[in-house]
């Protein structure tokens, strides 16, 4: 079991680097005037989004994995309440994926300060759900 949460911890570290550098991307692609950074953007940003989605997807693995070795888990208020945060970081995830496609059709609706606002959501996550496991308040 050791093992399935080192691997877990791994994982999670490369999927909250994406999720952390991906609205910065974002935010530097809405302030880019050319055709050809505009280009860039989108290449640079597609591809950390599908390394980010391979550390989701293997953290969430990992994750399921360890409940599946301890079921009672899934019965202790911090477990659920982790779950409960790591589905929001799952929907943050997905909406990544919106605004890059808004941004590569120059369709973005958000302001360069709504994304620096937006990309304090994942830190914020982060550190309730270390809390939650690290602590485990309840």
């Amino acid at each position: 079991m050791i093992w399935v949460k080192a691997m877990h911890v791994i994982f999670m570290v490369t999927w909250f680097a994406g999720l952390f550098y991906q609205a910065r991307l974002y935010i530097y692609h809405l302030q880019t005037t050319d055709e050809e950074g505009h280009q860039r953007f989108i290449v640079m940003e597609r591809r950390l989004f599908i390394i980010m989605t391979i550390g989701a997807a293997l953290t969430l693995g990992c994750g399921f994995w360890l409940l599946a070795l301890q079921p009672l888990y899934l019965e202790m208020l911090w477990v659920q309440t982790k779950l409960a945060l790591v589905a929001g970081l799952v929907l943050y995830h997905g909406y990544l994926w919106k605004i890059h496609s808004d941004l590569a059709r120059k369709k973005c609706r958000h302001s360069a300060r709504w994304l620096r606002v937006f990309n304090e959501v994942p830190a914020i996550g982060l550190i309730l759900i270390i809390v939650l496991a690290v602590v485990r308040p309840f």
